[in-house]
């Protein structure tokens, strides 16, 4: 069942006409109004059917959770079938709307407008931030999965919090609930919501990030039913913004130094040095069973590295080894409740580098050099470091007081203080960590960078190297993803523009990733032949052109393009023609701009610099497409 909760000033309704399916009802119900109110719009599903039961339990507490945190008394229940494509019977349907009101009804003043009714209404909605929320009430039998130990131990952890200035400044942080005490967050809202999220009590659930709509709106991502939940399926736009982005985060990875290797992306659940990691690894695993063997789908591409490393001859001379492999995929058994969009998904793109470092000062060096790495992508990616993402720091305790000046060292790199997290015990195979974290509008945190201090796995997977005395030595490792997994870079990307279209601002994606890098609108069929004749030239500038051949007029082809954010639109008539000058709109100036074919190849070169390229991904000509989502 989907529901949408929407905190009300009112909600009017009055039934017009009965539908085939809709249940009979007493006269009161015909027609119902409520003040001050929780309108809950529903959607029963077909996977609803046969669990009734489970589903009016799970849809009363989450309609309950709601109502308490807006402290509304009223509760109006409304059957709302464009919430789903996939709706169960009617009997079902009708089933847990009563249910629902039945069990509410206990503690609330409800109303239920009727089912299979047409109705006119009338909904004004209070528009705070959690004014609409929207929910998936899914009764599924319990997933097979593997919880590490270090997942279970990570719900005991004890830690202390706090800020860490650039002056070297430390901040203690007592948190409790939303509150935060210790440091002045004046103009640092994102680090104050960064620092709640993590050791408060921050409502982790709250309204579907906007980039879901986005994803789906602009054809480029969606969900599929027919995979487990959490699993993606990218149209042509998405697929080559996905790609570029892999292309550019390798290519970099590889001018650092790191060598690009293949591993499987499964491995057997016994084997005696992989069974011990994984308890030290707090994600939860897929496990499946081939004809031979029960194996686990990797989480990330540490075993094939690390194996690797086991079989290597190194010495001191050749240190630090870097190491990388783009993951396609990497596999996490996330929970139903916290896949969303790109966000947080079951199988996802992970650029992963290892390093292996000759001792603890080498580690810290090369930890440096990867930190630039890392801000080097991302604002190559157009997410701005440090103004879009807070820097998050983790250490064991005793790591923190010998090491301090790392941490400093840190945050005076990138720019400005950093939540710091500091662990009592060391019981993960790390000692240090840091990440790169993306805030949305709701105040959720996301992780993007990260880079890791491994003290433990050289040992596990018996890697060494000959140290100048002659003795064999273990390595530190270093676990970096220098961009954070590619879905999450999209997801960020998409949540940005979302923001500026909230803040009445023209969203946008970096000109190099836009699917559609200019558009021609002939003002008739006429301008057809000319507009060929351009697409060619430009084509071998390695641009990314379609042409508007459809039979809309001029003025909303333009705003066809606004609606897709294609970067520079140029309109051609009789006059251009003539006249050999383009008239181009570039999205975000105001006036149109006069200019030749060289004038605009000489700007489009510039903003594409020498970011990776493809060709577009759909037909030229927007006749020739098909529509993906009807």
């Amino acid at each position: 069942m989907k529901i949408l909760l929407i905190h009300s000033d009112f909600l009017r309704y009055k039934v017009k006409k009965k539908t085939p399916v809709a249940e009979d009802i007493e006269e009161h119900m015909k027609k119902g109004e409520m003040e001050e109110c929780l309108s809950v719009f529903t959607a029963v599903e077909e996977k609803d059917q046969g669990k009734v039961e489970k589903v009016v339990e799970q849809g009363v507490r989450e309609i309950k959770d709601t109502a308490k945190q807006l402290d509304v008394q009223k509760i109006m229940i409304y059957p709302y079938a464009h919430l789903s494509s996939e709706l169960g019977d009617p009997d079902t349907a009708i089933e847990v709307l009563k249910g629902l009101e039945e069990n509410l009804e206990k503690d609330y003043t409800v109303h239920r407008s009727p089912f299979g009714w047409y109705k006119a209404f009338q909904l004004s909605c209070k528009g705070h931030p959690l004014s609409e929320l929207s929910k998936e009430i899914a009764v599924e039998e319990e997933e097979k999965q593997v919880v590490s130990k270090a997942l279970e131990a990570e719900k005991t952890l004890e830690s202390r919090w706090g800020i860490l200035e650039e002056d070297g400044t430390f901040h203690r942080l007592e948190i409790q609930g939303n509150k935060v005490e210790g440091y002045d967050f004046e103009g640092q809202k994102n680090l104050k919501d960064f620092a709640v999220y993590e050791a408060g009590e921050k409502e982790k659930g709250g309204m579907e990030p906007p980039h879901i709509e986005l994803m789906k709106k602009h054809e480029m991502v969606d969900y599929e039913p027919g995979s487990d939940p959490g699993n993606l399926r990218y149209y042509p736009k998405g697929r080559m913004i996905k790609g570029l982005l892999e292309e550019f985060v390798s290519q970099k990875t590889r001018e650092y130094g790191a060598m690009e290797i293949e591993s499987p992306i499964m491995y057997d659940m016994e084997h005696p040095t992989l069974k011990k990691y994984l308890d030290r690894f707090p994600e939860r695993q897929y496990q499946i069973s081939t004809p031979d063997k029960d194996v686990f789908l990797r989480f990330a591409a540490c075993f094939g590295q690390f194996l690797m490393g086991h079989d290597m001859t190194i010495s001191y001379r050749q240190l630090p080894i870097r190491l990388y492999e783009l993951t396609r995929y990497s596999f996490r058994m996330e929970q139903r409740g916290e896949l969303s969009g790109l966000r947080r998904l079951r199988a996802f793109t992970m650029p992963d580098s290892h390093a292996l470092c000759k001792d603890i000062e080498q580690a810290k060096e090369e930890m440096m050099i990867r930190m630039d790495l890392a801000i080097d992508i991302l604002n190559h990616v157009g997410i701005d470091v440090p103004g879009k993402l807070e820097l998050g720091i983790r250490c064991t305790e005793d790591y923190y007081q010998e090491n301090k000046d790392q941490l400093v060292q840190f945050v005076k790199n990138y720019g400005k203080p950093a939540l710091v997290e500091i662990w009592d015990d060391k019981f993960f195979y790390y000692i240090l960590k840091y990440e790169f974290n993306y805030i949305d509008q709701s105040g959720r945190a996301s992780a993007l960078v990260t880079d890791q201090l491994d003290v433990e796995n050289s040992k596990r997977y018996g890697m060494t190297y000959v140290d100048e005395d002659g003795a064999e030595k273990h390595p530190y490792l270093l676990h970096l993803s220098p961009s954070g997994a590619i879905e999450r870079v999209f997801f960020a990307l998409l949540e940005d523009a979302a923001l500026d279209e909230a803040k009445g601002e023209k969203p946008r994606f970096p000109y190099w990733l836009a699917p559609t890098q200019v558009r021609f609108v002939p003002v008739s069929d006429q301008q057809l032949d000319y507009i060929e004749e351009l697409v060619k030239d430009l084509q071998q500038e390695n641009i990314r052109i379609d042409v508007d051949d459809t039979d809309r007029t001029v003025g909303k082809k333009i705003r066809q393009a606004e609606q897709e954010w294609v970067p520079f639109v140029a309109v051609i008539g009789p006059k251009e023609i003539e006249s050999k000058k383009l008239s181009v709109r570039i999205r975000g100036e105001e006036k149109e701009k006069e200019m030749d074919l060289d004038e605009l190849k000489e700007i489009l070169k510039e903003k594409q610099e020498n970011m990776p390229f493809r060709e577009i991904p759909l037909p030229t000509y927007l006749t020739k497409r098909p529509t993906f989502l009807g």
